[in-house]
């Protein structure tokens, strides 16, 4: 016999449980779905423990800034300490019990078990089977995908979750995939102390942002000692004790063989990931099962009583992207008036050192769509507060214009505080306020966010 509820949400991420929730304090009969963690990757392996290890070997590396610091007792690369520290203060700070018991607490009805569409606005898990008389939420999320590189399969290499969950730090770690989590582990591993060199297809690390943050960030990591190779194919992999890549293009570096290998101690595989809309009975609804991500409207509709957000929309893989979805989505559920999602000024931070931020369109998208461009370019370290800095001052920042618009439609800000100085240019960004006006800001001095002045008289007028 079929339970009669409201709304069934499938997949508790961060966007998931805060529909579930608010929903509920809304008054109306929810039920949770999730077969894992409340709460998604955010928490437990992704946003939250990793930018606890990027704190933690920040701190190592502005120590060893100081003169006369490095190798003191301040300094030492002890990992084991560090990792417990991490686990005890995310465990104190969410875990998957007290997660359900907040959700439940708000009228929340919880069910652990795999949910499945199995008809229009019809969930199953496990046998039971619940009619939800407004509709279905998505919020299934992805997993790690391990590319078809044979040998690979079977072996004990790394995701994002084992690295965060590692106890000690290996002696030397290949990784696999020059992308936001392949360039932020390898800082995070080298800075303790690990022989770490990154492997990456692409002709250049996190390919997505802009090129002159990928060549900033390569020159970083030569000068602390991580190898990067970019151009390489890797056409197999052994495991025997350690981990061995045969690479199928690009010339030998340090530590490779004469065949074209390279061998570590451990390997982490950072390629990408998968959402997870198999198995979800989408057909039971009339969308394509077999679709990288589900289409929706600016309601986060995919079908007639049927939302979806988060990573599973194809809109950006973040947990901001997500909760921003989310409200978009308890709107249109509760029937609420707002303006629909806008996509045009979503952020995105790389926390490496220096932060890599950006929003909008990089240079070479807004081409791509025939925009008109024009570009400005400031050097942080020639900024009053990169002169006072000093060491740890790499750093940039830049400017898309549409000068037929007169307004930015993309900016990168790449320094110590990137993410932070990325505020105000994504406000300028999804308010489309004209450069003009940016200009008659007055910017407060000195500061690392002061560069805009300067990337805005780059910009010409």
């Amino acid at each position: 016999m079929a339970d009669d509820v409201d709304v069934v949400v499938i997949g508790l991420g961060p966007g998931g449980e805060d529909a579930a929730g608010r929903l509920a304090e809304a008054g109306l009969a929810v039920v949770a779905v999730e077969s894992r963690l409340v709460g998604g990757e955010c928490p437990y392996y992704a946003c939250v423990p990793t930018k606890m290890m990027v704190r933690a070997a920040g701190l190592l590396a502005d120590g060893r800034r100081v003169p006369g610091m490095a190798g003191s007792a301040a300094v030492t690369p002890d990992w084991a300490p560090v990792a417990e520290r991490i686990r005890a203060e995310a465990t104190d700070s969410w875990d998957d019990r007290a997660a359900a018991e907040r959700l439940t607490g708000k009228g929340v009805r919880l069910v652990r078990g795999r949910g499945r569409i199995t008809a229009p606005r019809e969930v199953s898990v496990d046998g039971q089977v619940f009619r939800a008389r407004r509709g279905i939420l998505l919020n299934t999320g992805t997993d790690p995908v391990a590319p078809p590189i044979g040998g690979l399969e079977g072996t004990p290499y790394w995701t994002n979750r084992e690295a965060v969950q590692a106890t000690e730090v290996p002696d030397s770690l290949l990784v696999l995939g020059g992308g936001v989590v392949g360039v932020e582990m390898a800082q995070v591993f080298s800075r303790f102390g690990s022989r770490v060199t990154i492997v990456e297809a692409a002709d250049r690390l996190i390919v997505n942002e802009e090129p002159e943050a990928s060549a900033l960030l390569a020159t970083v990591f030569e000068r602390e000692g991580i190898g990067v190779r970019t151009g390489v194919k890797v056409t197999g992999v052994s495991h025997d004790g350690e981990f061995t890549l045969r690479l199928g293009d690009g010339e030998l570096g340090e530590g490779e063989s004469g065949d074209g290998e390279l061998s570590a101690d451990r390997l982490l595989v950072a390629t990408g990931r998968r959402p997870n809309i198999r198995d979800l009975g989408l057909g039971a609804a009339g969308l394509d099962e077999t679709a990288r991500a589900i289409p929706v409207d600016g309601r986060m509709r995919a079908a007639d009583g049927l939302w979806a957000i988060g990573d599973i929309t194809g809109k950006g893989a973040f947990t901001h992207v997500s909760m921003y979805q989310a409200a978009v989505a308890v709107r249109d559920i509760l029937g609420e008036e707002g303006p629909p999602a806008a996509y045009r000024a979503v952020p995105r931070v790389t926390f490496t050192d220096p932060e890599i931020a950006s929003v909008g369109l990089s240079e070479a998208q807004a081409r791509d769509q025939n925009l008109p461009v024009r570009t400005g370019y400031a050097s942080l370290p020639s900024s009053t507060r990169g002169w006072i800095h000093k060491a740890g001052n790499d750093g940039f920042v830049k400017l898309v214009e549409n000068p037929e618009w007169g307004v930015l439609v993309g900016a990168t800000a790449v320094g110590p505080a990137g993410g932070e100085i990325l505020g105000a240019l994504a406000v300028a960004v999804h308010t489309e306020a004209t450069t003009a006006a940016l200009r008659e800001m007055i910017y407060a001095y000195p500061t690392f966010h002061r560069a805009i002045e300067s990337a805005l008289a780059d910009l010409g007028s």
